[in-house]
């Protein structure tokens, strides 16, 4: 069968069943890996994995260890190595393959995602990330709130899921609504502005986390091209937002909402914060790991032949897995200190964290899965084929992956599940790239803002929680996330057709 069609299938069978049958990501996902893997076929299978580059280098690697590298049949012992390991997997039912595919991506991502799901719990509970935000707006005046707004909603966005960061600034910007009588949409604008980007294109949150995994990106890398593009759109998404908030006709009331009720306004905007932890604890849980990681990747670059001993230092500190566990016991200690050391009430956040990111772990897993048996199809050569056609090649591919990703957004709602399923198509492209893997990354993350509708539980949290109509949400909010998503990709061809190589 055509690999387009069988892809077709499987993005029917995902769409269909989360938006129809109501089905959970996870079941939805695992359930389009088994119905892609057994229209495949074995010969199929086969070339898909002796194309496989990554799977080439894996297997050089052992052959080097196993007979030497200066053995001169080592390039015929790969291929025959290679083409054994093709056949046996051509091999496997499609039950043994889907759950490889889920074991290797739980293996590699499961420590990071749950340990980011306890920083961010951790930083609710303590008061830390609103500490972030009132510092913010300390720093730049209650005028500048929605710049205020937009920096801290992207900050907190790295280690905290989007609808969380919304829950929290979203009575911060009703209650200086409330104050000043206006720019209400201007706040709820520039919160969703700064969130939003920071949970597509910065590790650690899930989807750029599972991309750069499946690209093989380094994580420190992938940060700094994150924080980049991301400020970028989000600066963007801050002039975009200014400027409709000078649009009288688009003015957002301040209303009643299921969260809070107008009288509770003045209690929050006139909260004593005597309470909250220091700026600086409140911070180093999010500071920590970008440091370490996106520092330990920045110093190789400029340190050519390290001593021994700093190089070992470094390759543990800037262990992202490393890196993600400092971090979470520092926000533990965060918390433990908020609480005076309550030891039932920690015990309750880390398992509330770790429930929350359990079901991460399942939907991306499930979501390696689908793209894995998606590899093997070898729709890469097909979608190859169809860019020559159409004669799409270099920078093109960007704007291409970018279209597929917002094509599985629109229609099934979630930004993680468009980004892990765009990757499981384009991910064996990567070899004939004139530019940096990293670019395709962010090319995907961009891709998966537009344009947000009902279908996406991210709308309904927006709407519910802002008090804003239908139409208002869409008029204001879907319009600037697809803003945002098109000047972010503008923004990484630019960097690739300048940077091909990155930094």
């Amino acid at each position: 069968m055509d690999p387009l069609i069988i892809l077709l299938v499987g993005m029917a069978v995902v769409i269909g069943g989360v938006i129809w049958l109501r089905l959970h990501a996870f079941v939805a996902l695992i359930a389009a890996a088994l119905v892609v893997g057994s229209l495949s076929s074995s010969e199929g299978i086969k070339l898909s994995v002796l194309k496989d580059s990554r799977i080439e280098k894996d297997i050089r690697k052992q052959a080097i260890n196993r007979f030497g590298k200066d053995n001169p049949n080592l390039n015929y012992l790969v291929q025959m190595m290679h083409e054994t390991k093709a056949n046996y997997i051509a091999s496997q039912s499609i039950i043994v393959r889907v759950t490889d595919a889920f074991g290797k991506a739980c293996g590699s991502l499961g420590i990071l995602i749950a340990m980011a799901s306890i920083i961010g719990k951790c930083l609710l509970e303590s008061g830390g990330a609103e500490r972030i935000v009132r510092t913010a707006l300390g720093c730049l005046g209650e005028k500048r709130a929605p710049l205020a707004f937009t920096g801290s909603g992207f900050l907190l966005g790295t280690p905290v899921f989007f609808d969380t960061v919304f829950y929290l600034m979203i009575p911060l910007g009703k209650a200086l609504a409330m104050r000043f009588r206006k720019n209400y949409g201007l706040y709820i604008m520039t919160i969703v502005a700064g969130a939003t980007m920071a949970h597509s294109l910065v590790p650690p949150t899930p989807g750029p986390l599972f991309v750069a995994e499946q690209l093989n990106i380094n994580l420190g890398l992938m940060i700094v091209m994150g924080l980049i593009v991301g400020s970028m759109a989000c600066a963007a998404g801050y002039a975009y937002a200014t400027w409709i908030n000078r649009k009288r006709k688009w003015h957002v009331p301040l209303r009643n909402s299921p969260d809070s009720s107008l009288a509770k306004l003045e209690e929050i905007s006139n909260h004593e914060d005597k309470s909250l932890p220091h700026f600086g604890l409140s911070i180093l849980p999010v500071m920590l790991p970008i440091l370490l990681i996106a520092g330990n990747t920045i110093l190789q670059k400029f340190i050519a032949t390290p001593p021994e001993s700093f190089a070992n230092l470094l390759s543990l500190v800037g262990n992202k897995n490393f890196a993600l566990i400092i971090s979470a016991i520092v926000a533990l200690g965060l918390l433990a200190f908020q609480k005076r050391g309550d030891k039932q009430a920690l015990f309750e956040s880390v398992q509330a964290a770790l429930a929350s990111g359990g079901v991460v772990i399942l939907i991306t897993a499930a979501g390696a899965s689908f793209g894995s048996v998606l590899q093997q199809t070898n729709i890469a050569d097909r979608i190859g084929g169809l860019a020559e056609t159409f004669n799409i090649s270099g920078l093109l591919i960007l704007p291409m992956a970018f279209c597929v990703t917002a094509i599985v957004r629109s229609a099934q709602g979630s930004a993680t599940v468009s980004m892990i399923t765009s990757v499981g198509i384009f991910v064996s492209m990567i070899e004939g790239l004139s530019f940096h893997p990293v670019y395709l990354a962010m090319a995907i993350g961009c891709g998966s803002k537009p344009f947000p509708w009902m279908n996406d539980s991210g709308f309904w949290v927006i709407n519910r929680m802002s008090g804003m109509t239908i139409r208002e949400s869409i008029r204001s909010v879907s319009f600037l996330m697809t803003v945002m998503a098109i000047v972010g990709l503008i923004m990484v061809m630019l960097l690739a057709w300048v940077f091909p190589k990155a930094f």
